[in-house]
């Protein structure tokens, strides 16, 4: 569970940030959580874009989310901004300490 403080840095980084994955009609394929995951573990975060002609919901997605260790940043729009620590990224995403 990220602080707010936390989410408030990680936001800022995911600002400049281009939308690497979109969410279409066929919604969260296996493929699709694959390439997630093996994304986020080469670069801890991410902007995932759900385009207008996907029936995916935020709380279809939430699951798979809490299944896999991936916290929700922000969602503004349709886009979200995901982050999943990971050990395999030679510069890892450093967040302020929690109090």
């Amino acid at each position: 569970m990220l602080t707010p403080k936390q989410k408030a840095y990680l936001k800022s980084l995911a600002h400049p940030l281009k939308a690497c994955f979109q969410i279409g009609k066929e919604g969260l394929s296996e493929n699709l959580r694959t390439d997630l995951l093996n994304y986020l573990n080469k670069h801890e975060l991410m902007k995932v874009s759900i385009l207008n002609n996907s029936s995916v919901t935020l709380e279809e997605i939430e699951p798979f989310l809490y299944e896999v260790d991936i916290e929700l940043v922000q969602k503004i729009g349709h886009i979200l901004v995901l982050y999943k620590h990971s050990e395999d990224v030679k510069n890892p995403i450093l967040l302020p300490v929690k109090k």
